[in-house]
């Protein structure tokens, strides 16, 4: 079967990968589409560390092809959105509600691609960017056969991580205010989670103009080219700020941006060692600083609730899609999204 395989020098699209059957407690997924986010091509370029050869992905949708023993809440033909979530289910942090920080969940590849007898890891516990993959059935969460499966894609990651980070993490309430820095797939999807949440005032900053007609489609009510604009529309700064680049110095303008008790979320993923600073007198008005893993979410209630707001026109998914393309065509989706010519590209099979 085809798929996006790493091995540590180059990325290429090969037809000799196979995938092991489902054992008990898991489900094979035959993918119909795959979102490009900027974490796969952050394994690449070694920002995420990553043990390789990897079959790349993590945003996907398809249908339920196979399960195994004990798994019953989907079945043969369901569509299904599927998100990177592993977790077990039964330790503290499950018990809480809090699978993003399951143990179990973090740091554990599993291998069950193989490629001419060799074993091939699972990137995120997903893979998507395979014709098929077998994840936990934890991952797997049914969604209506009307969403269209190139949109739903979308849901597994960037929507749960940034409309998860405003309602979840960050809890953005009615006529608060909100700066995101950063317009691209995760950004967009913080723009209109706060837009859901009733934030009066979202301000989207992107040093390219060209994103200004999205960011306001989503949400937006103010964009600027320049984090040093944003006193001009809110001097005495904002609620809430979304670092949503993965840049130090941005990272500093979110926190040096914030009003008194207010906080700056952290979803932009810098180089594993870098590190930021800040004025640490100027947090003692009640500031925070948060980091936010996957939109502290909970797949299994959050994907069903997005799925209903996108089916009210409350959540946009289509709109993200800005360019399909075929897996062969991988080359060309990574440019065009490294170029910022894209939102989301999603790869389809």
């Amino acid at each position: 079967m085809r798929g996006v395989l790493f091995d540590g020098r180059q990325v290429q699209v090969v037809d000799d990968l196979e995938v092991r059957d489902p054992g008990p407690g898991e489900v094979q997924v035959a993918i119909s589409a795959a979102g490009l986010c900027h974490s796969d091509l952050s394994v690449v370029d070694g920002t995420i560390p990553f043990p390789v050869p990897v079959v790349l992905g993590h945003e996907g949708a398809g249908v339920v092809e196979a399960v195994g023993a004990g798994v019953t809440h989907v079945g043969p033909g369901d569509h299904v959105a599927l998100s990177t979530l592993a977790n077990c289910g039964a330790c503290a942090d499950c018990d809480r509600g809090r699978p993003t920080m399951c143990r179990k969940a973090i740091g554990r590849p599993q291998k069950p691609f193989s490629r001419g007898g060799e074993r091939v890891f699972q990137f995120a516990c997903n893979s998507a960017f395979a014709e098929r993959t077998v994840v936990k059935a934890v991952q797997a969460v049914r969604i209506p056969k009307d969403i269209p499966l190139t949109s739903a894609a979308l849901i597994g990651c960037g929507v749960l991580t940034g409309v998860g980070a405003v309602l979840n993490r960050a809890r953005v309430d009615r006529g608060e205010s909100v700066l995101v820095i950063g317009t691209g797939g995760i950004g967009l999807n913080v723009i209109q989670g706060a837009r859901i949440a009733g934030a009066s005032r979202i301000v989207a900053v992107d040093a390219n103009p060209a994103k200004e007609a999205a960011a306001r489609l989503f949400g937006a009510t103010d964009f600027l080219t320049s984090t040093r604009d944003v006193r001009e529309l809110l001097p005495h700064g904002v609620d809430h700020a979304f670092e949503c680049v993965g840049r130090v110095e941005l990272v500093r303008a979110a926190v040096d941006l914030l009003d008194r008790h207010g906080q700056a979320i952290l979803l932009g993923v810098p180089a594993a060692d870098a590190e930021a600073s800040f004025v640490v007198s100027s947090m003692f008005l009640d500031k925070a600083v948060l980091g936010c893993r996957y939109g502290s979410s909970r797949p299994q209630r959050d994907i069903p609730l997005y799925a209903g707001l996108y089916r009210q026109g409350r959540l946009l998914l289509d709109e993200l899609v800005t360019q399909t393309y075929p897996v062969e065509d991988f080359e060309k989706a990574v440019g065009d999204a490294e170029a910022g010519r894209v939102a989301r590209g999603v790869l389809t099979f």
